[in-house]
């Protein structure tokens, strides 16, 4: 397992991969010792190293994203280790969506056959999730559209702004660009 801590224009990020795929990766932080620990708190066997060329290209996209162009991750190799096999299904499907689309836990138990009480384990999967933006727990609100909760650093405001980034605009938020501070 290797780590990797970079910049972006929202702040420094952390990457850990193994052979498989991303393994964990941490959203912004003020700067790149806080990253550090934060990814070494989940994966303390990870060694730092230079990226490799997948890895590289998912750390691009990653920059691209924060500096509010479209991007595309859902080709990115995850390895999520071996997740509930509902965490599973819902991080695949969240995986499809795109940049700007939006889901509710609630829909997305629908889509997965569950009924509406599944609701609650789209969202302890989205709690779990090892490796937001990647998988695009951000897209996923609450009932009504609502803007819910989200367990990053910086919490529902983070969703809110990375959301905004995308052009999606929740409880009358007029989109005003901030700086992100995760």
């Amino acid at each position: 397992m290797h780590c990797h801590v970079f910049e972006t224009t929202a702040g420094h990020c952390g990457i850990a991969w193994s052979e498989a795929g991303i393994a964990r990766f941490q959203l912004p932080m003020r700067d790149a010792d806080a990253a550090g620990r934060a990814l070494a708190r989940r994966l303390p066997e990870a060694l730092p190293a230079a990226p490799t060329a997948e890895v590289a290209a998912a750390v691009e996209a990653v920059r691209r994203y924060f500096a509010g162009e479209p991007v595309d991750l859902a080709e990115v190799r995850v390895d999520l280790g071996l997740p509930e096999p509902f965490h599973a299904r819902v991080y695949a499907a969240v995986r499809r969506l795109g940049w700007g689309r939006t889901t509710t836990y609630g829909a997305l138990a629908r889509e997965l056959g569950a009924g509406p009480e599944a609701a609650r384990d789209v969202g302890q999967a989205m709690a779990l999730n090892p490796v937001p933006l990647i998988v695009p727990c951000h897209r996923v609100l609450a009932a009504g559209g609502r803007l819910g909760g989200f367990s990053a650093p910086g919490g529902a405001e983070a969703k809110r702004r990375m959301l905004a980034l995308e052009g999606v605009r929740l409880d009358g938020d007029p989109g005003a660009r901030r700086a992100f501070a995760f």
